[in-house]
């Protein structure tokens, strides 16, 4: 079902993001498939502008790119000579918007094929699971265009992939195809060719029957354990986890489990 019907949402859609809900998932789209989905300040705005407004029966959403690519980075051809403040402001408009996509709401499934270069790679990041089919391929070309990214991407990616890996991507254009990007890391999960949205949806609608707190301090929480010292991390833990099992639907979740009512966990 299209869920533009709100003014924001409708403004996001002429700028070429579209939202769609599938159940109690949020299904993203970028749509400028002619452009390789390519990112420009109103895309950028627009991104923000869903993934801070999604509709309250979201419990996770997912990402993908209309056409061939999933998204190609900056549209260059829209670039614009900034003097060195307006290119810091321009930079952390970037950031608003890639930070309502992983420090949102819900969870973020992004479905990946194609093109995930540059600005494409920094989006992926910004998402908690990766889906790659087999078409898709990495790339932060920025580095032998005389750029530096600006969305984040120096921050996520090497938490994907680790500091030498994105160095030597930006140093000499090396471009990862979707078996040796699932190996280091840019995805969880890798699938065949034309399936990614599929599974997405999927793993998106069994993350979406999940408690919300605990989807919350999965998203939240755990990041920000993993940068705290051991001490402090474990603490967080401790608080963490004493609030989400306090909630009256932990407390029935558990209690079904205890009475036999919840299924155990299988092998896979």
């Amino acid at each position: 079902m299209t869920h533009n019907s709100h003014p924001i949402l409708e403004r996001a859609a002429a700028n070429g993001v579209a939202l769609d809900m599938k159940g109690s998932v949020a299904v993203v789209r970028l749509c400028r498939p002619a452009k390789r989905n390519a990112l420009n300040d109103a895309l950028i705005e627009a991104l923000r502008d869903v993934f801070q407004n999604l509709p309250p029966e979201a419990g996770a959403a997912v990402i993908h790119g209309e056409g061939d690519h999933f998204c190609a980075g900056l549209d260059l051809s829209e670039l614009k000579e900034r003097d060195a403040g307006e290119g810091i402001h321009h930079s952390r408009s970037w950031h608003v918007a890639l930070n309502a996509v992983e420090q949102g709401r819900v969870p973020v499934v992004a479905a990946l094929h194609g093109a995930v270069v540059g600005g494409g790679l920094e989006l992926a990041s910004a998402s908690h699971i990766r889906v790659a089919d087999e078409s898709t391929f990495y790339a932060l070309p920025e580095g032998t265009r005389g750029i530096f990214v600006g969305g984040g991407g120096s921050v996520r990616v090497p938490k994907l992939i680790g500091t030498a890996r994105m160095i030597d991507m930006m140093l000499t254009g090396r471009v990862y195809n979707a078996q040796d990007g699932e190996r280091v890391g840019l995805a969880q999960y890798l699938v065949p060719t034309g399936t990614a949205l599929a599974k997405a949806i999927e793993l998106a609608t069994r993350i979406a029957t999940n408690a919300p707190l605990t989807n919350f301090a999965l998203t939240h929480a755990m990041p920000r354990i993993a940068e705290q010292p051991a001490d402090h991390g474990l603490f967080t833990e401790a608080l963490m986890a004493s609030i989400a099992q306090a909630a009256p639907e932990a407390k029935a979740r558990v209690r079904a489990f205890l009475e036999g009512k919840a299924a155990k966990v299988q092998k896979g």
